[in-house]
């Protein structure tokens, strides 16, 4: 491990990036950039985001309107650095912006100092650091992924030092994040105290925007917000880059275009309504650039080295309705989306090609008496939304596309799920690995039931005995791959809450599966 590699690790564990409590005072009540201070402050902190050879997407936040201002050095003293002029932060983006970098060196750390300024007054620096793609010293590409945070009504809990599992990630000492969805609970209220069944008390912090489901474009702001009032997300978003896609929470549950709600907590009823609110939000939140996704939202390919290509997808956005899965052809993806996947998947030189899903293939997720994923728990030939999943396999096994990885997370346990038409009622596609870990930070559930259309075989599956087990409890996850340069083997292993491997696999390159 490398001196630099060292340091890192020890300013993720610290949580080293000079907020204090800065960041949760931001989430109280209607996101309003502050006037009556000379200087500005940095609320949230920095993220990172999308990265490539080149670089990557710096984010902040400034509580007025301000000038923000990117250093970058290849030196952690920064006697030699560029200062980049990034844009003016204002009320109509919540305070939010961001800078990509681009033009730096392949295979280097990236030091960073960010501040905002308004004229002669200036922030506090918020310092972060990254590594662009390249040859390393231990020879490997390194990532982690998960999702679900803050769910079910487990918050920000300061017994436990808030939201742990970000430093075990951090431990790690990744060079980047891929977060599978539900990366804010815009549907699930926090309450001050939850009594578990044996008694013992979870506290949260609560913010006005958690007290309640979120349904204007102030309350979907303070979901990401209160999630950055995390000392531990805050530390490793400073030092992580992420991949960010989205899910249901981020709007609502199980939520489709055209829905609309029925009666109870919404005033809001119009999930097309909610889900423009959610989007414009995440966007302002995320260090995400939309323009750089295909859609201007979420879909897009990450290409990280010779060895990696991620393609994030987007199963929420363009979904028909959510239906017993008995229909011919249903979409989950929609046909520009699938089009876009298996070209892009098809045309790809990277050795390893890896599906970022929002949810699973193979597992039945029900919403009510209808089917929220893909699988709809019928036998035989594919229905439903399996029918679209059916044919991107099928046109990329007919190409010949060989190590496809789907990774993905949404059902709150961890898994490991290997898929082979020598057990499947549909034929036509090249045996694959799925694999599932979750939740970050949320209830624990599972396991759920494999549907038999795509051939699934559970491998190893590590889940609660109960429904919406606390973090107290354990039971939440991450995922992190190896891509070794030599030799380009791919090492998944399905860590714990404490960052223990479970389960570890190696697959090789133009082997099955």
């Amino acid at each position: 491990m490398s001196d630099h590699a060292l340091s890192r690790r020890t300013l993720l564990r610290s949580g080293a990036i000079g907020l204090g409590a800065a960041a949760l005072a931001g989430t109280r009540g209607a996101p309003v950039l502050a006037q009556g201070r000379n200087r500005p402050v940095l609320t949230h902190g920095i993220q990172l985001g999308d990265p490539r050879t080149d670089g990557a997407v710096v984010w902040t936040r400034a509580d007025r309107a301000a000038r923000m201002i990117v250093e970058v050095s290849a030196r952690p003293d920064f006697a030699t650095s560029r200062t980049i002029r990034g844009p003016q932060l204002t009320p109509a983006s919540d305070g939010t912006g961001r800078v990509r970098l681009t033009g730096l060196p392949a295979g280097g750390e990236v030091h960073l100092r960010v501040h905002a300024e308004t004229g002669r007054n200036t922030s506090e620096v918020v310092e972060g650091s990254f590594r662009t793609p390249g040859a390393d010293d231990d020879g490997t590409v390194r990532f982690v992924w998960s999702g679900d945070v803050a769910g079910q009504g487990w918050g920000i809990n300061p017994d436990i030092g808030g939201m742990p599992i970000f430093r075990a990630m951090a431990e790690r000492d990744p060079d980047f994040f891929l977060h599978s969805g539900d990366s804010c609970y815009a549907d699930g209220p926090l309450q001050e105290s939850v009594t578990l069944p044996d008694g013992r008390v979870w506290r949260n912090v609560v913010t006005e925007e958690k007290s309640k489901v979120a349904e204007t474009l102030a309350e979907f702001r303070g979901q990401y917000a209160y999630n950055l009032g995390d000392e531990a997300l805050r530390a490793f978003s400073a030092r992580v880059p992420q991949i960010v896609q989205w899910d249901d929470h981020e709007v609502t549950n199980n939520w489709f275009p055209g829905e609309i709600l029925p009666e109870g907590p919404y005033t809001e009823r119009d999930v097309d309504v909610l889900a423009r609110r959610a989007h414009r939000a995440f966007h302002e939140w995320q260090p995400i650039v939309p323009r750089e996704a295909v859609d201007g939202k979420i879909y897009r390919k990450i290409s990280y080295g010779p060895d990696l290509d991620v393609f994030v997808i987007d199963m929420r956005t363009y979904r028909d309705a959510n239906s017993t899965g008995t229909a011919p052809y249903e979409r989950i993806l929609g046909d520009a989306q699938a089009n876009w996947l298996v070209e892009q998947v098809s045309a790809s030189k990277a050795t390893w090609k890896v599906i970022a899903s929002d949810m699973p293939i193979g597992l039945i997720v029900p919403d009510g008496s209808a089917i929220e994923a893909v699988a709809n728990g019928r036998p035989g030939r594919a229905l439903g939304r399996e029918a679209e999943i059916q044919r991107v396999l099928h046109r990329l096994h007919r190409r010949g596309v060989a190590d496809v990885v789907w990774l993905t997370a949404d059902v709150h346990y961890t898994a490991a799920h290997h898929y082979s038409p020598e057990r499947a009622s549909s034929l036509d596609f090249s045996p694959f690995w799925e694999f599932v870990s979750g939740p970050l930070h949320a209830g624990a559930f599972g396991p759920g039931e494999l549907d038999p259309t795509f051939g699934p075989e559970a491998v190893f599956v590590n889940a609660p005995p109960a429904a919406n087990t606390s973090p107290m409890d354990g039971f939440q996850h991450f995922g992190e791959v190896e891509i070794d340069r030599r030799s380009k083997e791919f090492t998944v292993n399905l860590r714990d809450i404490d960052g223990r491997s479970l389960w570890s696999k190696t697959l090789r390159p133009g082997g099955e599966g």
